[in-house]
């Protein structure tokens, strides 16, 4: 069974640089988190989904098991993106491989979460969703992928296995696979919402 991971342990620096909101518990015009229309969209697609979170995270991992979420509660989150990955592929060994999502794209259509995982074909598969010749989320790895991404340290994430990786390109037929919030601006309520 291939399993969702959500990377929703980061710090969101970009968004409030002093560290006063916690971008992934901002609401969104329905009063739900972020983090929960993040969380929904892989859940929805990819039952059980496993989340990362640091330690001490409760109000996000609330929202999480709202969504349908398992919670991997990890001190190696606290060193980057990449330990985070590495902790939840760890905890999921058994898996035939990840779809990999981040909790801060509450647009991400579960349908592409579906879709990546369905074209998870072969242990060495490496699959992800394009638009406009851009790369998006979230991104399916074949198990053969499973020791590598469980040795991966730091905020890299898997950028550099993606670099080396023949990666099948799924076209997508709009940017919901590229929006992520980095900055208050990106939540502009002009936008549409998940779904």
């Amino acid at each position: 069974m291939v399993r969702g991971i959500l990377l929703a342990a980061g710090y969101g620096r970009r968004f409030d640089p002093e560290g006063r909101r916690d971008k992934l518990l901002v609401r969104l015009a329905d009063g739900r988190p972020l983090i929960w229309h993040s969380a929904l969209a892989l859940c929805a697609a990819l039952p059980g989904s496993l989340a990362v979170v640091r330690p001490g995270q409760a109000e996000r991992g609330h929202w999480l098991r709202l969504a349908g979420c398992e919670i991997l509660e990890t001190a190696h989150a606290e060193q980057g993106m990449g330990s985070a990955l590495a902790a939840a592929v760890a905890a999921s060994a058994d898996a035939a491989g990840w779809v990999i999502a981040l909790a801060d794209m509450p647009w991400l259509p579960a349908a592409a979460v579906g879709t990546v995982a369905a074209a998870i074909d072969r242990p060495d598969t490496v699959v992800a969703p394009m638009h406009g010749g851009r790369r998006g989320h979230p991104v399916g790895f074949g198990a053969a992928w499973g020791r590598r991404l469980a040795a991966l340290e730091g905020d890299r994430g898997a950028r550099d296995l993606l670099q080396e990786a023949d990666v099948r390109m799924l076209d997508w037929h709009d940017d919901r696979i590229l929006r992520d919030v980095d900055q208050a601006a990106d939540l502009d309520p002009a936008l549409p919402s998940c779904g």
